[in-house]
C-alpha cells in the first residue's frame, strides 16, 4: 500500500508557466498525477498515447472533445481514450484535476 500525499490538491503553476503538472505515482500499469489550470488559464496539452481518467477536485471549466463539450466541476469524472483530442476551456475557477493514466503516462509513446 502507498498513500499518495498531495494528489488532487491545488498548486499554482510555477512563475512563467501556464499550468502545473506533477506525477505522484508511476508503475508500469498506471500513473497518477495532478494537473492544475488557473482561472482564465489555457490548457495547452496534446492527445496522449494512453487512456486517461480525470477527477475534478476543485474548480469549474468546460471540456471539449471531438464528441462535444461538457461543463465539469468538483466530483466530475471524465474518461478520455488514448489519442483523443481534448482540452479544458472556459476555466472559471482554479481547476484541480486528479489524473490517472493507464498504462503509465508516456509509456506507449513512440521511442525517439
Amino acid at each position: 500500500m502507498r498513500i499518495i500525499d498531495g494528489a488532487g490538491v491545488w498548486t499554482p503553476p510555477p512563475t512563467g508557466e501556464a499550468n502545473d503538472w506533477v506525477e505522484h505515482l508511476r508503475v508500469p500499469a498506471l500513473s497518477v498525477g495532478t494537473y492544475c489550470i488557473p482561472a482564465g488559464g489555457v490548457d495547452n496539452q496534446s492527445p496522449h498515447t494512453e487512456d486517461e481518467i480525470y477527477v475534478v477536485s476543485t474548480g469549474r471549466a468546460t471540456i471539449v472533445t471531438p464528441d462535444g463539450r461538457a461543463e465539469v466541476g468538483p466530483g466530475s469524472v471524465i474518461f478520455v481514450p488514448a489519442g483523443e483530442e481534448h482540452r479544458f476551456v472556459e476555466v472559471t475557477e482554479d481547476l484541480t484535476l486528479l489524473v490517472v493514466f493507464g498504462p503509465a503516462y508516456g509509456s506507449l509513446a513512440p521511442q525517439r
